[in-house]
């Protein structure tokens, strides 16, 4: 059998079946989030003043560009299930906007002088440690619910399994982090996620080769 010939039984195959894959992937992610978010609530905790930060736009802001992220990359993990799926970078270049407009925003809202110490944060080493821990779950969730699909590029395919997991794990660790300056979201939050993209797609090219 030639390859397109393959490929075409292949989605045949998958189409009658992408609503249950895509279900399977939500409810994997979701045990393998409850299970980091456990793991966080032992070793981390929600930060003391959460009732404080609530009210503050920096704080929401950091949710909601972390939780924009985390849906683009869920649905491109989706979509590169299919052995037709080319990809197309669409969740990076989306963080990279949403992450650039909140840093601007910052920059013009707050004075040239702190600009500084708001990059640095003070929890840069624990953003660059928590994070990727924390995606352990949720990676293994996404790889294993990806397996049952055929992924065109197991490598691009883990990558993207490995953004969604970090994305998941930064929303959870925003829960605990006391630096909330889009700034710091944008330097240490992207470093974090960016370890545990690089890590998926090493183990997708393995795990998800068919």
């Amino acid at each position: 059998m030639k390859t397109t010939d393959l490929i075409s039984v292949l989605v045949a195959d998958i189409r009658p079946a992408g609503a249950a894959l895509s279900r399977k992937l939500i409810l994997t992610v979701l045990v393998g989030a409850i299970l980091a978010f456990i793991g966080f609530l032992i070793e981390l905790g929600v930060r003391p003043d959460i009732g404080n930060a609530l009210v503050t736009w920096r704080f929401n802001a950091k949710l909601a560009v972390v939780a924009a992220m985390m849906a683009l990359g869920l649905v491109e993990c989706i979509r590169l299930c299919r052995p037709t799926a080319k990809a197309w970078g669409m969740p990076l270049w989306g963080s990279a906007i949403l992450l650039g407009i909140a840093a601007l925003t910052e920059m013009v809202m707050s004075p040239n002088a702190s600009w500084g110490a708001r990059l640095v944060g003070s929890n840069s080493v624990i953003c660059l440690t928590a994070i990727p821990l924390l995606s352990i779950a949720p990676l293994a969730a996404l790889l294993y619910a990806m397996r049952s699909g055929a992924p065109a590029a197991p490598f691009v395919a883990g990558g993207m399994a490995g953004f969604a997991a970090a994305t998941i794990a930064a929303g959870i660790y925003a829960l605990h982090c006391t630096d909330d300056s889009p700034l710091f979201v944008a330097a240490w939050y992207s470093a974090a996620i960016l370890i545990v993209t690089i890590l998926g797609a090493l183990l997708g090219r393995k795990v998800l080769r068919w």
